[in-house]
């Protein structure tokens, strides 16, 4: 029954990446030069939203959160692997799929890139265990517990700027 979830939020994001038009190539672009905020704007909402809605479900006690280990040398490398590929192809991953979907068969080289750097990560995944990932290696670490603080703080925090970032993008019509 997961994946039955799974399945209809993966179809409702992609119908909210369609409707918000950051499927859109001349989007990405925009994002990428900074001129057009229209998917940070998309991307930071669905944060804001998730954040929310997970965390309620997880204090009422229906949901355990798995956290992810946190390091820096594999964000590092990892970002960068993922800042490339989004300026050579124009698309995300999330969004070469979703443009791929829309009929636009350019978003096919975005799927093979993932499929290729599944691959390679999946054969240099000995040496990235023992060189990048311990680089920076912080475990199981949240914002909220880094500072010491609760996490719907870190929540509203993050929300509050946010809208100020949303204000100011509007400001200048990004």
């Amino acid at each position: 029954m997961s994946l039955g979830y799974g399945l209809i939020t993966g179809i409702l994001f992609g119908i909210l990446l369609q409707k918000a038009q950051v499927l859109r190539y001349d989007k990405q672009v925009g994002a990428m030069r900074f001129i057009d905020m229209t998917i940070f704007k998309f991307m930071l909402s669905s944060i804001i939203v998730s954040a929310i809605g997970l965390y309620l479900l997880k204090d009422a006690g229906l949901i355990k959160m798995s956290i992810k280990g946190t390091s820096i040398g594999g964000q590092l490398l990892g970002g960068s692997l993922f800042g490339i590929g989004w300026g050579l192809l124009g698309y995300c991953p999330g969004t070469a799929v979703g443009a791929v979907g829309e009929g636009r068969l350019d978003g096919l080289w975005g799927i093979f890139g993932m499929l290729c750097g599944a691959a390679l990560y999946a054969e240099t995944y000995p040496f990235m265990k023992t060189k990048i990932i311990t680089l920076g290696n912080y475990g199981k670490l949240t914002l909220s517990q880094a500072f010491g603080v609760s996490h719907w703080l870190v929540i509203v925090v993050f929300a509050l700027i946010t809208l100020v970032m949303f204000y100011l993008f509007e400001k200048k019509k990004l």
